[in-house]
């Protein structure tokens, strides 16, 4: 089942929040910092998360961020990625929901695959499961518990 990602807003998902983030993926943290640094934004240090397989750091926006992801270990998700697109680019986009377990099973009732049986603790410290982009228009969606 392919599902809208209007109609997982206004009618699968009532307890969706906010945009959290957008995730680039990046061959290098440190030197993709530099254009968001050029461009007046802050940008917060570059921490490793070996059990993700990434560095991160994030980009302050006034009403979002964006997520700078470079791979780490040959294992890392980012490397298939980076191998289709070498300059990087969007890799998932995360939204802010009120509990990760209750929408995992709101959405698999209405045929959309969950990428992992458990939610996993993301980059901010708190629950995330990402949803398959086949069932969301081709978009990786992360969902992160507020």
């Amino acid at each position: 089942m392919f599902c809208h990602v209007s109609t997982i807003i206004n009618g699968i998902m009532p307890s969706i929040g906010r945009l959290n983030h957008v995730a680039v993926a990046v061959k290098n943290c440190d030197r993709a910092a530099k254009l968001w640094r050029a461009l007046g934004l802050e940008v917060n240090k570059v921490d490793r998360l070996p059990e993700h397989g990434v560095k991160v750091a994030f980009v302050e926006l006034e009403n979002s961020k964006v997520e700078l992801l470079e791979p780490i270990g040959k294992n890392s998700p980012i490397n298939g990625f980076l191998d289709r697109s070498p300059v990087g680019g969007i890799h998932h986009i995360c939204v802010e929901v009120d509990n990760v377990r209750e929408m995992m099973k709101k959405v698999q009732t209405h045929g959309i695959r969950v990428l992992s049986d458990e939610p996993k603790i993301g980059a901010h410290g708190k629950p995330v499961v990402f949803l398959h982009p086949k069932d969301c228009n081709g978009v990786l969606l992360e969902l992160e518990e507020r």
